[in-house]
């Protein structure tokens, strides 16, 4: 009786410990569940803060950048005004000196009795202008032309006109280009044709003796009683043909002279070529000879005349100033009083 008393209390022990056992493990189970729940809720939020706080970086960056490209863009209207700013001082500094210009040409404007004289001074000058370059052009007279010009520059800085600067620094360097010619072409050319004139008389007439390794045998029979020479050597033997000879080559060395003096390029060197036929008939063949024909060729190619691109611009400056309607201004009337 004991025995299955004690059996029958001890079953219902064992099955309300499985049942505790069960609902500690549904506990368990239900206490993981929510944990893992409340883990992933909190991973979602630190995800979605971090996505945020991502976000709010860019955002920052973009702003930083935005206000470094507003700086530099301030930066560079600043110096641009800076610059602006240095220009618009610069202009009206130089506004400034115009306006100091202007009130000292209407202060010498107002006098009407310097508007005639500025007129005749404009027609002085080109009468001289045009003077040096007739000088030039038909008997190549520079020093004609430089007092033309001296007197042209003085009647120029006589006029107090600020149109007329351009004018006087032109004309300062065709003078400069004027001088720098010297006596001119033709002249130059005078005086060569003239020291080759006077040289003329001091060349041998006979050519050098021969030694007499380099005569023949009968050379040397007959030297005692005649002179043989070649016929090339010259062509006029006897005095009187010698005199005519020689006249002629003066005569167009005289030529020569007219040509260069009337400009006559063709006529000058057919006159040199005629000189230096001239001379291969009237002398022997000579270091002197050959010098002076050395002189012919060196002149026959010299030209006329220098040519020089600044010569005569002043001119046409102030012609192209006149046409364009430079002219003095005209007097003011004077107001009738009562």
């Amino acid at each position: 009786m004991n025995d299955e008393t004690i059996s029958t209390s001890s079953r219902p022990r064992t099955g309300r410990g499985a049942f505790l056992w069960l609902l500690v493990l549904i506990a368990l189970a239900v206490v993981a569940t929510l944990g893992w729940r409340a883990w992933k809720a909190r991973d979602a939020q630190a995800q979605a803060k971090a996505a945020d706080e991502a976000q709010h970086l860019a955002a920052l960056d973009q702003r930083l950048e935005s206000v470094r490209r507003d700086q530099r863009t301030l930066t560079q209207r600043v110096q641009d005004a800076a610059a602006t700013n240095r220009i618009l001082r610069d202009e009206v500094l130089g506004l400034g000196q115009r306006g100091a210009l202007l009130e000292e040409s209407v202060a010498k404007l107002a006098d009407p009795s310097r508007h005639g004289a500025q007129a005749l001074r404009l027609d002085e000058v080109e009468m001289l202008l045009s003077l040096a370059g007739q000088r030039m052009s038909v008997a190549d007279d520079l020093d004609g032309a430089r007092r033309a010009y001296a007197l042209a520059a003085g009647a120029l800085e006589g006029i107090d006109d600020h149109r007329l600067l351009n004018l006087k620094q032109t004309l300062t360097q065709e003078r400069q280009a004027l001088d720098a010619l010297g006596v001119g072409q033709r002249a130059r050319l005078s005086q060569q044709l003239d020291a080759f004139a006077g040289g003329l008389a001091g060349w041998p007439q006979r050519p050098a003796a021969a030694g007499a390794s380099e005569q023949s045998r009968w050379q040397r029979w007959l030297a005692p009683l005649v002179d043989v020479r070649p016929s090339r050597q010259a062509a006029f033997v006897a005095p009187s043909d010698r005199n005519a000879g020689e006249a002629a080559l003066r005569i167009e060395i005289s030529l020569a002279h007219a040509a260069l003096e009337r400009g006559d390029a063709a006529g000058f060197q057919s006159s040199l070529n005629r000189i230096d036929q001239w001379l291969t008939r009237l002398w022997p063949d000579s270091p002197a000879l050959r010098q002076g024909r050395q002189q012919i060729a060196a002149m026959r190619s010299l030209p006329l005349r220098a040519d020089n691109p600044l010569l005569g611009s002043t001119l046409e400056q102030l012609r192209s100033l006149r046409n364009a309607g430079f002219t003095a201004p005209a007097a003011p009337r004077p107001e009738a009083t009562p």
